[in-house]
């Protein structure tokens, strides 16, 4: 075979391979399904190196094909790196950008969320009848028991072990719920954020009402920026499956709800990563009544600070 005729066939290939090595210097990992190709590619080429050098071929070509083996052999058997390099790479890097691509969404569901939060805490203070409707008297019973001022929240160790399971169970619940929603065209995103959000506002108007503030704020101060925006954001990657439903563009409706998912997921892992910190810090923090009011607040307001700067302002540095 000529050397032309090698070159014409194979051209695409070796393209294709240099594109997916540009991208992987720059540790950009956006579709999982086309990475998986790379192998493939590395592999082909391979096999024309050889062929190259046993059919004589320019050595122009052979170098050319020599560089991309060295480099696809460089990152395919490059060592992993380990969990925690992961994970500070996510934080600082991945999940801001996948914040950024989906600002639309998760400006809707911040509106689904507290437009309807707002409403109800102002709503529980004008209306009483309004907060029965949304909870039973045992219910309200309880939240008066639990945050009256003789309440210390004083735990043993082991209290704060369990607290801790049942605060990642019910976190976890509740960005399942509203994640998995987006599968009825986004109607179930949509109803568990609008409803979520009745609930903590009621909750937080009538223990405000009652004059419950003291004890209520300093418990809650501390987890909530982390809570819920962990809510919202599950609520976004719900809608987003809900979108690719109604809108799937030229794709069947399943291609577009699989290309959907492949994208939402890495909300919701940052999602959970902050269900579980918020889940920390309710059962080992807010619950612990050594620590101040002053302190908490102090540190809870920091944390909302934090919060908003890393989703309003943290940029991430990778290639698009």
């Amino acid at each position: 075979m000529k050397q032309s005729t090698f070159e014409n066939l194979y051209q695409n290939n070796w393209e294709q391979l240099e594109t997916w090595l540009n991208h992987l210097d720059h540790h950009y990992f956006k579709n999982p399904t086309e990475l998986a190709k790379f192998p493939k590619l590395y592999r082909q080429t391979c096999q024309h190196l050889a062929l190259a050098r046993d059919r004589h071929y320019t050595p122009h070509l052979v170098a050319h094909l020599n560089q991309l083996v060295l480099r696809g052999h460089q990152h395919l058997y490059a060592t992993r790196p380990n969990l925690i390099y992961q994970i500070v790479q996510f934080i600082l890097t991945d999940f801001p950008y996948w914040i950024h691509r989906h600002n639309s969404l998760i400006g809707l569901s911040c509106l689904l969320f507290f437009a309807p939060l707002l409403l109800s805490f102002w709503a529980t203070q004008t209306h009483e009848e309004w907060l029965h409707f949304l909870m039973t008297e045992k219910q309200l019973e309880d939240l008066r028991t639990l945050y009256s001022p003789q309440s210390t929240f004083a735990r043993h160790t082991q209290e704060d072990f369990l607290m801790f399971g049942h605060y990642i169970k019910n976190n976890i619940s509740i960005g399942f719920q509203t994640f998995a929603g987006g599968l009825l065209w986004g109607l179930g995103s949509t109803f568990f954020l609008i409803f979520n959000g009745l609930i903590i506002g009621a909750i937080a108007g009538h223990l405000t009402q009652i004059g419950y503030s003291n004890t209520f704020y300093p418990f809650v101060i501390g987890h909530s920026s982390l809570e819920l925006l962990a809510i919202v954001l599950s609520g976004a990657a719900g809608l987003k499956l809900g979108y690719a439903l109604l809108n799937p563009g030229r794709l069947y409706r399943l291609q577009a709800l699989r290309q959907a998912a492949s994208e939402a997921i890495y909300l919701m892992y940052g999602a959970i990563f902050l269900f579980l910190l918020a889940a920390l810090i309710e059962a080992f923090w807010s619950a612990n009544h050594l620590i101040s009011p002053e302190i908490k607040y102090t540190v809870g307001t920091a944390l909302w600070m934090i919060c908003l700067t890393y989703v309003l302002l943290l940029r991430p540095h990778r290639a698009t």
